[in-house]
């Protein structure tokens, strides 16, 4: 069984801690296929398609440590928390996932306690070690979407989604319209009432760390040349969002 998180840059120096809970398609033992097809292993199902591509990028240009998951979000979802239906989703859009099809409660606290105790356990140890060292990071997960839901077209081309606390968001949102010429959105194409911020709430809004989810249509981020070009475009908007929201409140985000 592989390591379920793998931290980048731990000693890095940046404010920003970056984070991608969807990074890897990988399905390794002892859990195996789940009974999915070839395919299905590299659809949007099993992972974000580009993210870790975006988020190695963003947390070079930032000087940010990078966390990220090593196994497919389909046999557990580390952005949900475990009584979740989608932790071990039996149907992914249209595809049903057999292997997660009637899970007893030792197989989901098996999976539980392998993969999501410990990603979020060292994920949390890696933010309070900024902490002590007086540092308050600002927490950034990373994801993709898929241009084509449902049989529905997606237009919105970044998605910005926030937990409970906006502002950071809002900053982001504010800087990407005017740096970029991205179709960005808020909260689009998922919001928190989705379900979607799991890590942000468990993460960063207890301690009051500013947040923001991102999310690229993966059309956008399908190869490295296309992945480093989005960081390259995303990494000022982020510096420059912290740097508005600290303008706001005259201190340090």
């Amino acid at each position: 069984m592989i390591a379920p998180i793998q931290i980048e840059g731990a000693a890095r120096k940046g404010r920003c801690v970056v984070i991608c809970e969807h990074a890897s398609n990988a399905l390794p033992a002892p859990w195996g296929d789940l009974g999915l097809s070839a395919a299905q292993r590299e659809a949007h199902i099993a992972w974000d398609p580009g993210a870790l591509g975006l988020a190695k990028g963003l947390a070079e240009a930032l000087d940010a440590p990078l966390a990220h998951a090593c196994q497919s979000r389909l046999i557990y979802d580390l952005n949900r928390p475990p009584q979740h239906a989608g932790a071990m989703p039996e149907r992914s859009e249209v595809h049903d996932i057999p292997g997660n099809i009637g899970l007893n409660e030792a197989a989901r606290a098996e999976r539980t306690e392998a993969l999501y105790l410990p990603f979020h356990a060292e994920l949390r140890a890696l933010i309070a070690r900024r902490l002590a060292r007086g540092v308050a990071p600002v927490i950034v997960t990373v994801h993709s979407f898929t241009p084509v839901y449902f049989g529905q077209r997606r237009d919105v081309e970044l998605g910005i989604i926030h937990d409970a606390d906006a502002t950071l968001a809002q900053a982001v949102l504010a800087e990407a319209q005017a740096r970029t010429g991205l179709d960005a959105r808020l909260n689009e194409p998922y919001s928190g009432a989705d379900g979607v911020t799991h890590t942000l709430a468990l993460q960063a809004t207890p301690m009051g760390l500013p947040n923001v989810m991102l999310e690229l249509r993966n059309d956008l981020i399908a190869d490295p040349q296309a992945q480093a070009a989005m960081a390259a475009t995303l990494a000022p908007v982020l510096q420059a969002a912290i740097a508005r929201i600290e303008t706001q409140t005259g201190e340090a985000a």
